[in-house]
């Protein structure tokens, strides 16, 4: 059903993830049908498509999220031409990072512990080094400024937006080499919002980062590539600005149009 085009192979491009035959079940349900696709390094691929589509559990395969649920695949996912499956999900997990739809800080600790949580969880104890890491990593959420005089309050007190970017801090913090996004603004106000979506352009910089979304406006701010999937297929994946501007298949032409979705 794919679309395939030069620009799709990413030819210019360094590969940071390869999906090679991906099918995805839950129980005998098959939720992913033979998903190919290379996800290049340091760029924001956006993951587009209708509810239930397959996009979240698409992106949840990437760092075998899919298995905390009663999830089973067939294929492979490469990253970095090693097969994941044969990687400990534990350490998979400090290189894919993922952040979810409603911001999720730990509700019994400060700001500064749930920077450092995982770093904690992992044995790191040098304390000079760890308030270096929050400083730092707050920095890059775009947070630091605004959170640096009350390091000790819950974060769970910080509002909707700030909690997400503190999200974004603690994954960070943990040097991960890709971030995966799970419509990381839809419970966000249009300020918050914005502010993700900057935050987003600055992190592919270092980070391969892939986003869920609904928000096609968004989709088309963020994204260098973008996939359309529909009923558990791929449909079409191309650079973001081919897929807005002069898609191939009219599938894809209908959704982005909102014909349907």
């Amino acid at each position: 059903m794919l679309n395939m085009t030069e620009e799709t192979e990413v030819v210019d491009e360094t590969i940071r993830i390869r999906i090679e035959n991906l099918n995805a079940f839950f129980g005998k349900t098959q939720a992913l049908i033979n998903i190919n696709l290379n996800i290049p390094k340091n760029k924001v691929l956006a993951i587009i498509g209708p509810s239930g589509c397959g996009k979240s559990t698409f992106l949840r395969c990437l760092n075998r999220m899919h298995e905390e649920v009663g999830g089973k695949i067939k294929g492979k996912i490469l990253l970095d031409n090693q097969n994941i499956m044969e990687r400990d999900p534990v350490e998979l997990r400090k290189m894919v990072g993922m952040i979810f739809q409603k911001p999720n800080p730990f509700p019994t600790m400060s700001i500064f512990d749930n920077v450092t949580a995982g770093l904690r969880l992992n044995g790191f104890r040098n304390k000079k080094k760890l308030q270096e890491i929050v400083e730092v990593n707050l920095t890059k959420a775009a947070l630091w400024d605004e959170v640096k005089d009350i390091l000790n309050q819950p974060g769970i007190n910080l509002s909707g937006g700030q909690q997400q970017r503190l999200c974004i801090a603690r994954t960070l913090a943990v040097n991960p080499e890709v971030i995966l996004m799970d419509e990381p603004c839809s419970a966000l106000d249009p300020i918050s919002t914005a502010k993700i979506e900057e935050l987003i352009s600055g992190l592919k910089k270092n980070f391969t980062i892939v986003i869920v979304t609904h928000n096609m406006q968004q989709a088309a701010r963020v994204s260098n590539y973008t996939a359309f999937f529909y009923m558990g297929e791929l449909v079409e994946y191309d650079k973001t600005a081919n897929i807005f501007t002069r898609p191939k298949m009219k599938q894809t032409e209908d959704y982005v149009t909102g014909r349907f979705g």
